[in-house]
């Protein structure tokens, strides 16, 4: 006892990683099991669905036939009896002829409007059929007694262009016999309906054809016959109201109706198979779920089902659940069986294999956690084995130097990084330090209110607003450079610069513009450019001087929310010595201007749609309804909306604001 209890005790890696590697190997041998289970019983599942489909299916398309030649026997008829409406002494010849050659067709005739020959009287209705001994006899239908002209069906046919099939019906003559009859009227030569030519079908043939597939299905699913404790496979025929028009009980036929047995049950899913067959479709049901089954006669059972096209009648096969388990559970139990023997032999095998496998991981293991504590100069053990375990040392010594190189290299670079990452931050709070970042910038006047933000998508961004005043006129701009990063706040400082520079000495905006283009054409080898947007407001008198330089034209909120009109003047940096035109406007007491750059409009949520400017002024329209005039409450909102639609979407853009409220 004691050496068995050693031999199983868990105290080394070996023996922890031979446990790890069986328990893995159980539970992947746990999982083919379960796995194998599970397709072998889906494979004899979907041969037997498939069997029983196709017996179905089979046999609706081989009663569905025999419908149909009845139907064509009686349409192609029709004309040949229409050609002798002058000969009626014709008539019972011609309608002998055609049950002679139909088989299945016990009886047609011909039945005519009141009076239509006044010499054979009120009624004439000639007719041919099979007697109980097969012989083809004829005669007429109709009298006082028999008015066949006052049956539904007849003045339905006489009112009607088409032919039709009658609900079915018991045999007038012998009481017995379950008939379906096809109506077709028959018109004269001037194509008035004037008598209808009936066909009558024998149902007689559905037993023959029920009794064979029901033999068949019921030795294939493994009961050769017999009876699984009262549990059966079987077929039965629907009609559009649910009528049993074929049932191994023969005492149900035309007497008792599906829907109504399954309805006094309260069982819905019958309801649902029933409307199944009438559906016009095939296939089979077996219930909602594994918890709700069909259950058929009180017996958990599947239902194959198949239209007989000609009539919409509904073919169903009940197949009991129990039926289709009796082959599978055999063949599954057995495969299982070989599946655990082979487990078990395959579990012990591995356990002592793999305990001999990894013993001399143990020293290398060792080795390794000193080389995991940083001690990459520790020696590794020599292994003799020319194997995987050989190829692992090799690979931890070759490790060791690729560490110590490893190292190095990300000291290097972390030190590079952190270098960058101050230097970019330095850039940023310089770029920063260039914009306005007073606000209010001037609390002493009353005549003007300004509020502006700049949010770069990177450290350091590309966008600029700028504003002063100089001899009672307000000068400002907004601006954005093409690309980000580092190369865009180059340009950015610059154009910052010389707005500042170029406006001090002149108060034309299409100068100062066109002043600023200048400058940065020269040299300029990259080809970047920047949309600009230059003002200058005369304080006292409200006169708006502005020109645009490719930039987003700004929007005036007042009593409603406008654009300002901005000619298309080519972006700054491009082309030298370009003529930019100067625009002129008088803005009123009250009225907010508001700038903004692309990175507002185009701003992209994570399905990539645009803010669009559409946006833009739903959000002005709302702040003139809320009375919200203070331009760091115009910005506030803006940028909020803009947030709410982008979501946890990455900033594509640098986006900057200005608001200008003119008191």
């Amino acid at each position: 006892m004691k050496s068995i209890t050693r031999f199983f005790h868990i105290h080394s890696f070996a023996n922890k990683l031979s446990w790890r590697l069986v328990l893995t190997l159980s539970i992947v041998m746990g999982g083919a099991i379960y796995l194998i289970y599970q397709v072998s019983w889906a494979v004899l599942n979907t041969e037997s669905v498939m069997r029983h489909s196709t017996f179905c299916v089979r046999t609706s398309k081989e009663i569905s036939e025999i419908v149909s030649n009845v139907r064509l026997a009686t349409i192609n008829n029709v004309s040949n009896l229409e050609d002798h409406l002058d000969r009626p002494d014709r008539f019972h010849d011609i309608l002998k002829r055609v049950v002679e050659i139909n088989p299945h067709l016990q009886c047609i005739g011909i039945s005519f409007v009141a009076d239509y020959y006044p010499q054979k009287g009120r009624w004439y209705a000639p007719y041919a059929r099979r007697d109980s001994v097969g012989n083809v006899i004829t005669g007429y239908a109709g009298d006082s007694q028999h008015d066949y002209l006052q049956e539904a069906d007849i003045q339905k046919a006489l009112a009607s262009e088409e032919g039709f099939w009658t609900k079915p019906y018991v045999d007038c003559v012998d009481r017995e016999t379950p008939l379906v009859s096809y109506m077709q009227p028959v018109h004269d030569r001037s194509g008035k309906v004037v008598a209808v030519i009936t066909s009558d079908l024998s149902l007689t043939f559905l037993k023959e054809a029920m009794s064979g597939i029901e033999m068949r299905l019921n030795w294939w699913t493994g009961g050769a016959g017999v009876d699984f404790k009262g549990a059966y496979s079987y077929t039965f025929i629907i009609d559009n109201d649910g009528v049993y028009v074929s049932h191994p009980d023969t005492a149900r036929i035309l007497k008792e109706n599906y829907f109504d047995y399954a309805r006094k049950q309260s069982d819905t899913l019958a309801v649902h198979a029933g409307h199944l067959m009438l559906s016009g479709n095939q296939g089979s049901y077996y219930g909602s779920d594994d918890d709700h089954v069909l259950q058929i006669e009180g017996i958990n059972s599947y239902l194959f089902y198949a239209p007989i096209t000609e009539t919409g009648w509904g073919l169903g096969v009940s197949v009991p659940e129990l039926s289709f388990k009796v082959v599978g559970y055999g063949f599954v139990s057995i495969l299982l069986f070989l599946i655990i023997i082979a487990l078990i032999v395959v579990f012990f095998a591995s356990f002592f294999g793999i305990r001999r496998a990894v013993k001399p991981l143990k020293t290398l293991a060792q080795a390794t956690e000193e080389v995991a504590q940083g001690k990459f100069d520790t020696p590794l053990p020599k292994i003799k084995s020319h194997d995987e375990i050989r190829l692992l040392r090799d690979s931890f010594e070759e490790m060791q130097h690729s560490l110590t190189k490893y190292i190095d290299q990300l000291q290097t670079t972390t030190a590079q990084k952190a270098t960058m990452e101050s230097e970019l931050k330095i850039a940023h709070n310089i770029q920063m330090s260039m914009l306005p970042k007073t606000f209010p910038p001037y609390p002493q006047r009353q005549d003007v209110d300004i509020y502006g933000m700049l949010t770069p998508a990177k450290a350091v961004g590309g966008d600029l607003f700028d504003f002063y005043i100089r001899d009672e006129q307000l000068f400002f701009c907004i601006g954005d450079v093409s690309g980000k990063g580092v190369p865009a706040s180059l340009v950015m400082a610059v154009s910052r610069s010389l707005f500042r520079n170029i406006s001090a000495h002149t108060s034309s905006t299409s100068a100062i513009v066109g002043s600023i283009n200048d400058a940065m054409v020269e040299g300029n080898e990259t080809g970047m450019f920047v949309t600009l947007f230059v003002g200058v407001l005369d304080l006292q008198s409200g006169s708006l001087r502005y020109c645009n330089g490719g930039h987003n034209a700004p929007l005036v909120i007042s009593n409603d929310v406008q654009l300002l009109p901005c000619k298309s003047n080519l972006v700054v940096g491009i082309i030298p010595n370009h003529d930019y035109e100067e625009q002129q406007t008088t803005i009123q007491h009250g009225t907010t201007l508001f700038l903004f750059t692309d990175g507002l409009n185009e701003a992209e949520d994570a399905h990539q749609a645009q803010f669009g400017d559409e946006r833009v002024n739903e959000v002005a329209e709302a702040l003139i309804q809320d009375q919200v005039t203070a331009p760091n409450d115009v910005i506030e909102r803006m940028q909020k909306a803009v947030h709410q639609f982008v979501g946890t979407a990455e900033q594509s853009d640098d986006l900057t604001m200005m608001a200008i409220r003119y008191n």
